[in-house]
């Protein structure tokens, strides 16, 4: 431990840990139910995501319903794919994969951490992007099951996120949503 309580990273770690994201066939259902089991809230729903990119070799747009909640400083996201284009979310035969999917680092530095993660034996499998977020997912064979994120950082990024962490703290445990943004109704 350091200074205030902090833990210093070391040189080789990409930094703190920032999110971790379950997949889910039902978002509604599982927010209050993370609300109720968990204590986690409130949540911040955003419906109709599309991200344009590349998925394994393939170009595509990837719409998604997106639940984000914090804990501690780590948000937690809850995907509900809604489109049946080639993407990480789904399995080949295009059902929904559930459970539990990636974990992110946030990054001001998304190049350099890009390289850097393939230079380390990560496989690419995902990038996409839309005017607010830039992201990469990588894979290894040699730990399947989960993927690694890295979400690049710009002062909007930054702002929903220290709004989320101020919003868990303060929350009363009431009222599981604290707002939905839909973007295809801007």
């Amino acid at each position: 431990m350091t200074g205030a309580g902090l833990t210093q990273m070391n040189e080789h770690s990409f930094g703190s840990i920032k999110q971790i994201a379950y997949l889910v066939e039902d978002l509604d259902s599982s927010l209050a139910n993370w609300s109720r089991y968990s204590g986690i809230g409130p949540w911040t729903i955003y419906k109709n995501v599309t991200l344009v990119g590349w998925c394994r070799g393939h170009d595509t747009t990837v719409t998604i319903d997106v639940g984000l909640s914090y804990q501690d400083g780590v948000q937690i996201e809850i995907i509900q794919p809604k489109s049946k284009t080639v993407s990480p979310y789904q399995h080949s035969d295009g059902r929904t994969m559930v459970g539990m999917h990636h974990m992110a680092w946030m990054t001001q530095n998304f190049d350099e951490d890009v390289a850097k993660a393939k230079s380390r034996g990560l496989t690419l499998c995902f990038t996409a992007s839309n005017p607010v977020s830039q992201v990469a997912y990588f894979e290894s064979a040699n730990e399947p099951g989960i993927l690694f994120e890295f979400i690049h950082v710009n002062p909007v990024i930054q702002d929903a996120f220290d709004q989320g962490v101020a919003a868990s703290h303060d929350w009363d445990g009431r009222e599981h949503l604290l707002q939905v943004i839909d973007f295809a109704a801007i």
